[in-house]
């Protein structure tokens, strides 16, 4: 065991092997001439000098005095140095050396192995990192010290000089790994708030892709529609088209035998008159009176039942005229069902059969006899009251659409509020919840202190144009799952699209303070604006 011992004290401390060249510094302590050498080295830029064993310092770069007792020692046990196995190098604490280092000493600066590392990682006063590229930047600019603090007030990291009688002298300061654990945790809740809002920023594109998916959809369905509406249309329109040039060409064929006949009997009857000229043309031109007068009379060169053969040809003639415009007009009428057919399944319905539910007006609602205008009435009606009665304000329509594309204005008269819009016939009739949009029940456009704005479940969207027309038109389709609403002027603009799915019939409802509302025509064949 004391030798054990006695052999400890043959280490260096800065290399942990046995001497090679030991020298002595004037505290006393030994060391290798190379490894105290590239220690001091590392000093010279500060211009502090100390021992790496005691830390004592020194003016100027100290001497190296020859240890001769223990080079006579180290001589006599003829040491080998410690060897690295790969390089074959002597694996010092130097920075610059070839060794992979596993750790830096900041107290040393040193960049170490890790059978170095030992003496270090006991001493409390020795700084351990991660090896650096650069020990400079963990050095303070001004007094070349070690970075231990950090400044809270200044945000920066300092030395103790610093903190003593530097700029930041009476700073709030923190040691570097206390620093560091609050930065990481104002980072770590940073990271949290991020995380989110990335998640919240995913669903939103998740939101808006089956958005898209669903828009994509749609509108691969409307063209798959529109294409099968004109294939349909082709072919009905060809089969029309050859039906009525079929007809055409029966009649022209019909008709040219029978020009055909009648000339080829003209032809005839025009050789035989040719004939018949030429024999009267032979008699004019007999000399002999005799003969002369012994041909039979020109009256009789005619034949007396010629004049019926001519009656029959004019007949004939007079039958023989134009094609039969009337049959083919018969025919092409059918276009106009063609016609009829292809706006049934492109244009919407019309709102002629959208009339007011006096049984669902409330009593401070007047419904004229024609059951479209709604106006607001300052006195009790004094109707029954029922359970699909509203309490205030409000009525709604008779029917409800569960399906198909539809249409209805509204013109509003006076300076008060209204809403107008589509709801469900399980809506509340009454409390705050009944009114039309403020519910999961019903959809409204509403105008409140000249402002503009559309409402569902309660949530109001205020619209940023204003609108001068008082006349507004509301589009239901039910299938597709939206409902717009539309300014109408010119030109027509667009206000707003709710989507939703829609689970009951959707009937028009109205809602009047200090006016009235009344439901007015509309053209079966509008479209919406581009």
């Amino acid at each position: 065991m004391a030798s054990a011992d006695l052999r400890a004290e043959l280490d260096c401390s800065i290399c942990l092997h046995t001497y090679t060249d030991p020298v002595m510094l004037r505290c006393g302590h030994n060391f290798c001439r190379v490894c105290i050498d590239r220690a001091l080295d590392t000093q010279d830029e500060s211009g502090v000098y100390t021992c790496p064993g005691c830390r004592e310092e020194f003016q100027g770069r100290p001497a190296l005095m020859r240890n001769l007792a223990l080079c006579n020692i180290m001589e006599n046990l003829l040491v080998t140095p410690h060897k690295d196995t790969e390089t074959g190098i002597c694996c010092t604490y130097c920075v610059d050396s070839p060794v992979p280092a596993v750790k830096s000493c900041l107290m040393c600066e040193a960049s170490l192995c890790e059978k170095h590392l030992r003496v270090h990682s006991k001493s409390s006063e020795h700084l351990l990192s991660d090896p650096s590229t650069s020990l400079e930047k963990r050095k303070c600019s001004v007094h070349k010290k070690i970075l231990e603090y950090y400044c809270t007030e200044d945000a920066a990291c300092i030395c103790v000089s610093c903190s003593l009688v530097g700029e930041h002298q009476g700073h709030r300061v923190e040691m570097l790994d206390e620093a560091s654990e609050k930065k990481k945790g104002k980072l770590r809740n940073i990271l949290q708030k991020l995380s989110t809002k990335r998640e919240e920023t995913e669903e939103r594109v998740q939101n808006l892709e089956e958005r898209w998916r669903k828009a994509q959809e749609k509108a691969s369905g409307e063209a798959e529609r529109v294409t099968v509406l004109f294939t349909d249309i082709r072919k009905r329109l060809d089969d029309l088209e050859k039906r009525v040039l079929s007809e055409i060409s029966w009649q022209e064929k019909k008709e040219s035998l029978s020009f055909s006949t009648l000339i080829q009997k003209l032809e005839i009857k025009k050789d035989e008159l040719s004939g018949r000229m030429r024999h009267i043309e032979e008699i004019c031109t007999m000399a002999d009176p005799l003969t002369l007068l012994q041909e039979p009379d020109t009256g009789d060169l005619c034949d007396p039942e010629e004049e019926g053969g001519d009656e029959d040809i004019n007949r004939c003639l007079h039958d023989v005229g134009d094609l039969d415009v009337a049959v083919i007009s018969d025919k092409l009428h059918t276009l106009c069902n063609i016609i009829t057919d292809i706006r049934r399944g492109i244009c919407v319905e019309g709102p002629g059969d959208i009339l007011l539910d006096v049984n669902t007006a409330a009593n401070d609602v007047l419904i004229s006899d024609d059951l479209k205008t709604a106006t607001w009435s300052q006195y009790e009606l004094n109707r029954p009251e029922t359970a699909e009665r509203f309490q205030n304000y409000q009525v709604m329509s008779s029917r409800g659409f569960t399906s198909g594309r539809h249409y209805w204005d509204v013109e509003i008269s006076g300076s008060g509020r209204w809403r107008v819009g589509m709801c469900y016939p399980s809506i509340d009739r009454r409390g705050d919840q009944s009114y039309i949009g403020y519910n999961n029940k019903s959809w409204s456009l509403r105008r409140r202190y000249n402002q503009y704005s559309v409402i569902h479940d309660g949530k109001c969207t205020r619209l940023p144009d204003k609108i001068s027309s008082n006349t507004v038109r509301i589009c239901l389709d039910y299938e597709a799952g939206q409902l717009s609403f539309y300014k109408l002027g010119d030109p027509i603009r667009h206000l707003h699209t709710f989507s939703a799915t829609f689970t009951e019939p959707l009937h028009a409802a109205l809602c009047v303070w200090r006016g009235s509302v009344k439901i007015s025509g509309g053209s079966r064949n509008w479209e919406k604006p581009s």
